[in-house]
């Protein structure tokens, strides 16, 4: 039974993350949903949560899209519906039809691609998919949300009705208008609309010529609103179909609710579906937006979250465009409690609060931002204690609210616990607080509990080096300018750096001596010595970094030089395998040869075919002892070979290609000479070589000895100049 208390939500500001999560929300079901988010008691239930959430973040990257699934909400309609003889409005019906298709095309969709979304179908599989809903609606009510025409015979009649009245009304008017006119009886804007009726704006000294019922006056008092005699004998009978429209309307209504009713339940079931899939979505949004994923949820007891993002601090410092650092921190059976150490503004709080929030989030049903290889497991309670808890309603300092909280933490500590303390044993004198912190600590130890603290104290960072399955880690810092580096190491204490600090901000040397000597002098050596461990340990951090870059590069070069040589060998043996191929054809080609001269000498047609016999045995003999293998190695090897001669054939000419474009650019980015009478010119890209005889306006008449040609001086090319 899992139980986390408002206080631990409120530390790990959850709801922070519950805020952005409604954000990401289409509906106002969805969001509201969204902040009543809570951890789940039961591991199968989290575990279809966790699920449906990475099927959804699926769908983001694969070719299935989810379909659209907003909507508006009907839960006033859903009230009516559950009240007898009530009827809803026609508005109501559009947005039931609107909800019932979405969730039916949601449904099938889920079924149609249930192995790339088998959580999700699971989920919609027990809802019942139905087209009597929208078929029901669609036979009354238009895309619009307007009862339709032949929703009903009397309908269909009384609007037809209506039609012939309002023609007649209109015209009557119109005849009305004219007449008083022509008269001289009404203002210029003629007319007007009053209670929803067509009115003659009449001047006021003539409201008794026009006979008609007046509706109003303006403000003045200078027009009379009249509506004419002839029309109000129409405006009534139009008035009785309206009234008559209105009652047949809401009896189609009152029996399209009645055949909805039925499906009170149903309609629910739509609407949380839709709106739980709506958070669903939201989750798998914020989990892309954060880059969370699913971890191993094991029952072995170990919490490994490594490269962990603390989503907040994430989400924010890519806001300000600024680096997250990430941690890498495990808890096992063998190492339940870690202590934290090591001066302010480390991290050391964040590394605690990045567990607890992750841990929280994952058992709530959200992906978290952690490696891929990250595990944990589940836990009954998250307790924490962390920041100023001074409470002000109840009167209590720090240090009295702190040990109400330690008793509270006492109660109800077991082994399926995760406790997060920051600054344990504060508030009080160092001495006896830091003596309460050691035995809460050993307390919680022999419970069996997992937790992080973070500390100060000398003592606690003793006591996690002295107990079996508790460990020391700090916050790692640069040895010289003593700038954090926000990276957790696990395995040994850290130093509060005080005096170095101090001296680093300009603290006399001579002050620090003398606090120096104002405190024990082991005190002095004991935290000495664990600031030079941490120098140390930062020394080998970045020499390790190094050589690991250096390795990798060093393995990618040798991968490199292994596959150059395996490419260079095989080329050799493939370049030797077709040497011999030729040499035998040169070998077989000089024997012809000698037969031919013998044959030319002698003409001696017996002993010709006979060394052609003779050559012709020894080849099969040799080609009996090649097995079919060796023949397509050959083959193969001739296809490479002629493939590489290719290759490289294309290559010329592509470079010759490209030598010929550059000649040309370079030629036409030369500065143009003027062509004069006398030059040696050429046809550009022709090599017969001409004098210029004339040139008249943009031609030229270039003389080539034999023959004379009038051609465009764009089309020459200059070769030299005429020689006088």
């Amino acid at each position: 039974m899992i139980s986390i208390t408002d206080k631990t939500l409120q530390d790990l500001e959850f709801n922070t993350i519950l805020q952005t999560i409604s954000e990401r929300c289409n509906t106002e079901m969805g969001k509201q949903k969204a902040l009543e988010i809570v951890p789940f008691k039961d591991k199968n239930t989290l575990m279809d949560a966790l699920l449906q959430t990475s099927e959804y973040v699926s769908s983001f990257s694969n070719n299935n899209a989810i379909p659209n699934h907003g909507f508006d909400a009907i839960t006033n309609e859903l009230k009516f519906l559950a009240i007898e003889d009530s009827f809803l409005e026609v508005g109501s019906f559009r947005k039931i039809a609107t909800l019932s298709e979405t969730t039916n095309t949601l449904i099938l969709f889920l079924k149609k691609f249930q192995d790339y979304y088998p959580k999700l179908n699971e989920k919609s599989a027990s809802i019942e998919v139905t087209k009597y809903i929208i078929q029901k609606i669609d036979e009354v009510v238009d895309k619009y949300g307007e009862v339709k025409d032949n929703a009903s015979p009397d309908l269909l009649n009384t609007r037809r009705d209506m039609n012939v009245v309002r023609g007649k009304v209109n015209q009557s008017f119109g005849t009305a208008l004219s007449h008083y006119n022509s008269l001289g009886y009404l203002d210029d804007i003629k007319e007007t609309i009053v209670e929803n009726r067509r009115v003659l704006a009449v001047l006021a000294m003539y409201r008794r010529k026009v006979k008609g019922s007046i509706l109003g006056s303006s403000k003045t008092g200078s027009l009379a609103y009249i509506e004419p005699e002839a029309t109000l004998q129409y405006s009534r009978e139009l008035s009785n179909l309206e009234y008559e429209e209105k009652e047949e309307i809401n009896r189609i209504l009152k029996k399209l609710t009645y055949d909805i009713r039925p499906f009170l339940e149903l309609l629910k079931s739509y609407q949380e579906f839709l709106s739980d899939i709506d958070v669903i979505a939201a989750k798998a949004k914020y989990a892309n937006k954060i880059n969370g994923i699913l971890p191993n949820i094991n029952d072995e007891k170990r919490l490994f979250f490594r490269d962990a993002f603390h989503p907040i601090l994430y989400l924010n410092n890519i806001a300000k465009n600024e680096i997250t650092y990430p941690q890498t921190i495990e808890l096992k059976s063998d190492s339940r409690i870690i202590v934290i150490s090591g001066p302010n503004a480390g991290g050391k709080t964040i590394s605690l609060k990045t567990v607890g929030l992750l841990q929280l989030m994952l058992q709530s049903g959200l992906l978290i931002p952690v490696h891929e290889r990250s595990e944990t497991f589940l836990f009954d309670r998250i307790l924490t204690d962390i920041g100023d808890n001074q409470s002000i309603e109840n009167h209590l300092s720090t240090y009295s609210y702190r040990l109400k909280n330690m008793n509270y933490f006492l109660k109800k500590c077991n082994a399926k616990t995760l406790f997060l303390i920051d600054e344990f044993g504060t508030g009080s004198d160092p001495e006896l607080g830091g003596a309460l912190a050691e035995i809460f600590l050993e307390e919680f130890y022999h419970r069996e509990a997992f937790g992080i603290i973070t500390t100060h104290y000398s003592n606690l960072k003793i006591l996690a080096n002295e107990l079996p399955f508790a460990s020391n880690a700090n916050m790692l810092f640069d040895e010289k300018s003593l700038e954090p580096m926000y990276k957790l190491i696990l395995g040994q204490a850290g130093s509060s750096f005080t005096f170095e600090v101090a001296q680093k901000n300009g603290i006399p040397y001579g002050l620090i001596n003398r606090a120096k000597k104002k405190i024990e002098g082991g005190k002095v050596r004991f935290d000495k010595t664990i600031a030079t461990l941490q120098k140390e340990r930062s020394k080998m951090e970045k020499t390790s970094l190094n050589l690991k870059e250096e390795e990798i590069k060093a393995r990618e070069e040798g991968k490199k030089m292994e596959t150059i040589n395996a490419k260079i060998k095989d080329k050799l043996e493939r370049y030797q395998e077709l040497y011999d191929a030729n040499q035998r054809l040169i070998y077989i080609g000089q024997k012809i040869d000698d037969i031919s001269e013998t044959y030319f000498n002698n003409k001696d047609k017996k002993v010709l075919i006979g060394e052609f016999l003779k050559i012709i045995e020894i080849e099969n003999s040799k080609r009996r002892k090649l097995s079919v293998k060796e023949k397509k190695s050959i083959e193969v090897i001739k296809k490479q070979v002629a493939e590489e001669v290719n290759v490289k054939v294309e290559e010329i000419r592509v470079e010759k290609k490209e030598k010929k474009l550059n000649i040309k650019k370079a030629e036409e980015n030369k500065p143009k000479i003027v062509l004069t009478v006398g030059d040696r010119v050429r046809m550009i890209d022709g090599k017969a070589v001409g004098t210029i005889d004339v040139i008249e306006k943009n031609k030229a008449t270039v003389n080539y000895g034999v023959f004379t040609s009038k051609v465009s001086l764009d089309a020459l090319e200059f070769v030299e100049k005429s020689k006088k």
